[in-house]
């Protein structure tokens, strides 16, 4: 990964360590990129409690509790399903702080409606849940990247660093 989401972990690290908090990640569109991206830095074991990659929306219902009927009204990249997604890997890892990254990374899959590079990240605690849209640009690769970013940063806001 590159220097700043290396710089955002070992800023997001210090943060949950210093909370004694844990985190769980749930990924669809990032394929699990944030939970390596953690797993770079030595020592996350401390507070990085494992993740799910929550590619087809059996999984994000089975594995992580998000009702078929959120999925069916609003979609599976929505800001409803991220939260879903974000609560339900929370509980079901038992950690203090959740994030759900559902999104299109492209190039194919996107609508009018919902384009390519659309990126909701949500994240759940004991303080509730916090959802953000974002529209990134560029190719696959990019928009992965670029969610898993946004994401730190948004845990970073969250956990209070």
């Amino acid at each position: 990964m590159n220097r700043d989401a290396d710089t955002l972990v070992q800023d997001l690290a210090a943060a949950l360590c210093a909370q004694k908090a844990t985190l769980s990640v749930a990924e669809s569109c990032t394929g699990g990129l944030l939970g390596a991206t953690c797993t770079h830095l030595a020592g996350s074991s401390q507070w990085f409690v494992g993740g799910t990659i929550a590619y087809s929306n059996d999984v994000k219902h089975v594995q992580l509790g998000v009702p078929n009927e959120w999925i069916d009204q609003a979609g599976a990249v929505s800001e409803t399903v991220a939260c879903g997604m974000a609560d339900g890997v929370r509980q079901r890892f038992e950690s203090t702080v959740g994030v759900g990254i559902t999104g299109i990374a492209g190039p194919d899959g996107g609508s009018p409606d919902k384009p390519v590079g659309l990126v909701w990240i949500a994240v759940a605690s004991s303080t509730g849940i916090i959802a953000n849209a974002h529209h990134f640009n560029g190719d696959r690769r990019a928009v992965r990247e670029q969610a898993v970013i946004a994401a730190l940063t948004h845990l970073i806001q969250h956990v209070g660093a």
